[in-house]
């Protein structure tokens, strides 16, 4: 009559040494069915196999192989937006394009780490079994840089969010590609502009002051507002009369930011979005409104996705080398610099139909 195995109890999962008793066979026998079978005969192989499934014993944690390698071969990628983030954002899907192309190239895994709370995301930050971390931190820096420093992992921050100059980082000069197309419209004529801005405080919207564009820590933005107004103020534009309205870059905000730029009694003739997202929306609410673009508005955009091509009409906006930041970054963690610091990027500015001169008074 078969021996009728002891499964292990609930309070107990079955491990490595109790399929070894039960089969009658060494613990590095049970190891090598599972690790290496083709070194197991295959009736013992079998026999093995058959008491594991009724011990409830799946196989050695592959947690605890690599960590008792010191690799787990993977990159975290942390951001402080939802998770839906990474596939909704146009700038996110091209940027997660770059780092799993280089993570493929290099024979690495992607753990997307993301949390709708504060207590959450250090839980997730703390657990996750990655060899580094890419913060994707346009906000939300200081939080992410805490927690990785707290992990004592390799990490690399997307864009220059923190004032700390000697933190790795890959992003570009925001300040000398804003200028660019703040020069480009100041070239067509245009003397009257409203810029629609990203995060100054966490959840921030509104007409924003400068007393609040000085203190902001998101340094993307206050890079760009400086790029904008350094052009405008060239030509001879008194910068205090440029408005400038905070969003969340989406939609809500981007249009009630709108409402308020065109209720004023001279509104402006070209809209500078911080981002092509924030850009079409505008386009969006200017057709609805019976304004032409770029006959009645021009508008620029930031970042050069690839919906900034087909959009209608197509923005002229400033082209980030967005994949070749994620590749950036994750070279940078596999391979990490002798020095720390930052890794500057170029723009480019692309010239589309969203901008001409402006109309006669």
């Amino acid at each position: 009559m078969p021996r009728k195995l002891a499964v292990a109890s609930p309070a107990r999962a079955a491990r490595l040494a109790d399929v070894a008793k039960a089969a009658g066979v060494s613990q590095g026998t049970v190891s090598n069915v599972f690790n290496r079978p083709q070194l197991v005969r295959d009736e013992v192989r079998e026999r093995v196999r058959n008491i594991a499934q009724q011990l409830g014993y799946a196989g050695p944690d592959p947690r605890g192989r690599l960590l008792r390698a010191g690799k787990v071969n993977a990159i975290g990628v942390a951001t402080v937006e939802r998770l839906s983030h990474f596939f909704e954002d146009p700038y996110a899907r091209v940027l997660m394009t770059g780092i799993t192309h280089a993570a493929d190239a290099n024979g690495v895994g992607i753990s997307l780490i993301s949390a709708q709370s504060e207590e959450e995301l250090a839980w997730n930050v703390r657990s996750a079994l990655v060899d580094g971390l890419i913060l994707f931190c346009l906000e939300g820096a200081d939080r992410l840089i805490a927690m990785a420093r707290e992990r004592q992992l390799p990490f690399v921050a997307l864009a220059f969010g923190h004032r700390d100059g000697s933190i790795p980082a890959v992003g570009v000069d925001d300040v000398a590609g804003a200028r660019g197309v703040a020069e480009h419209l100041v070239r067509l004529g245009h003397r009257r502009f409203a810029i629609i801005g990203l995060h100054l405080v966490e959840g921030g919207a509104g007409r924003a002051t400068r007393e609040k564009i000085d203190a902001t820590f998101y340094t993307v933005t206050r890079d760009r507002i400086a790029g904008y107004l350094e052009a405008i103020a060239a030509a001879g534009v008194d910068p205090g009369s440029v408005p400038v309205f905070e969003t969340r870059n989406d939609t809500p905000t981007v249009e009630a930011a709108m409402e308020e730029i065109f209720a004023a009694p001279e509104p402006p003739t070209a809209i500078l979005a911080q981002s092509d997202r924030a850009a079409f929306v505008a386009l969006d609410w200017l057709r609805r409104h019976g304004l032409r673009v770029p006959e009645d508005v021009s508008v620029v955009g930031y970042d050069g996705v690839p919906e900034s091509a087909t959009s209608e009409p197509p923005l002229t906006t400033v082209a980030q080398p967005i994949a070749e930041i994620g590749k950036t970054a994750v070279e940078m963690i596999l391979n990490p610099p002798a020095a720390t610091g930052r890794v500057a990027l170029p723009t480019r500015l692309i010239l589309r139909k969203s901008t001409a001169a402006p109309p006669r008074a």
